[in-house]
């Protein structure tokens, strides 16, 4: 069995959620999507603004820019990279997994808590 018990299961979700969200929506890692990816504001006619991306270059610069401006896709490739080192070097990668997942079930707390206050 590749998970021990549901609780690992859990704890490899958030730390996938929140390695994820890391690398396609946080501005800590811009400049790792930068070469790949330009973000434009764009001011809407109601005044809000909206973030847009668009793929720069072409071959393998290009995919490289579809793969972090997709969530889903990204979220994959963030799941196969830390059960990878899961089990090629579960010593050095288990405290990185519990920090990932615990920051992941912060954020969601955030955001739940955060919309429960402006209603």
């Amino acid at each position: 069995m590749i998970f021990e018990s549901w609780l690992m299961f859990f704890i490899f979700s958030f730390a996938v959620f929140r390695l994820t969200r890391l690398f396609v929506y946080d501005k800590i890692t811009s400049f790792i999507r930068a070469p790949f990816i330009e973000e434009l504001q764009i001011a809407e006619p109601d005044g809000t603004v909206s973030t847009y991306t668009k793929i720069k270059g072409t071959g393998l610069r290009k995919w490289i820019g579809e793969l972090l401006s997709c969530y889903w896709c990204t979220g994959v490739w963030a799941s196969a990279f830390l059960l990878l080192c899961y089990y090629m070097i579960p010593k050095v990668i288990e405290p990185i997994i519990v920090l990932l997942a615990i920051a992941g079930v912060a954020a969601i707390i955030e955001t739940v808590i955060s919309r429960l206050i402006e209603e």
